[in-house]
């Protein structure tokens, strides 16, 4: 039985992996047409990077448009929701290669990672969407601390490119929503490791 996500509050945070960003967004809208509160945390390359994937004001604006809240972008105010506006769960997607290592070394220096930490905190669970072409180079040490870790759940994920990025991994985020209707019963969906594309994997 699928868990309801009505009245959820969900904290949605986003990292610069801005290819995914088009992915995201109808994501964020579901989760608010199943019910949930969207609450939006960025990182500062979101929130100032204009790449050909998009401008920085018009990702910025988009969330803003979907979720109805303000983004939160600095660390104090989103410290508030540990301990006096707490989260159902907090997502991170996408979560980049260098917010991944940040996040198993409990470094934190943006409001994503402050709202990861006062999730945690609640000892909530923590959805995390991966997307980074060294998951399997010298990010495969914090990928196993994530991956061991509690409260930290993780959307499915395969190699995207296993020839020509044979260290990449991105999640399914199809399986977004699933997972983290999973993570809030207190269980990894599985399979954790799927494959990405088929085109890209041998039979």
């Amino acid at each position: 039985m699928r868990m309801s996500l009505t009245n959820k509050r969900i904290g949605f945070g986003l990292t610069g992996s801005h290819h995914t960003f088009p992915h995201i967004f109808p994501i964020m809208e579901e989760l608010i047409n199943q019910g949930a509160e969207v609450i939006p945390f960025i990182t500062e390359t979101v929130q100032y990077t204009d790449t050909k994937h998009g401008k920085a004001k018009d990702n910025v604006e988009m969330i803003e448009r979907i979720t109805n809240h303000p983004v939160i972008t600095t660390i104090p105010d989103a410290e508030p929701y540990g301990p006096d506006q707490p989260l159902d769960v907090m997502i991170i997607a996408p979560l980049t290669g260098n917010s991944m290592s940040k996040l198993a070394n409990a470094h934190t220096d943006n409001a994503v990672l402050m709202a990861a930490k006062s999730t945690l905190r609640n000892e909530k669970p923590i959805v995390l969407a991966i997307t980074t072409n060294d998951a399997l180079g010298l990010n495969a040490k914090n990928l196993a601390v994530l991956l061991n870790a509690k409260h930290m759940y993780f959307v499915p994920f395969g190699q995207d490119n296993p020839y020509q990025k044979p260290s990449s991994l991105s999640a399914k985020l199809n399986q977004l929503i699933p997972a983290v209707e999973t993570a809030l019963k207190g269980k990894q969906i599985q399979p954790i490791i799927v494959p990405y594309s088929s085109k890209n994997v041998l039979k």
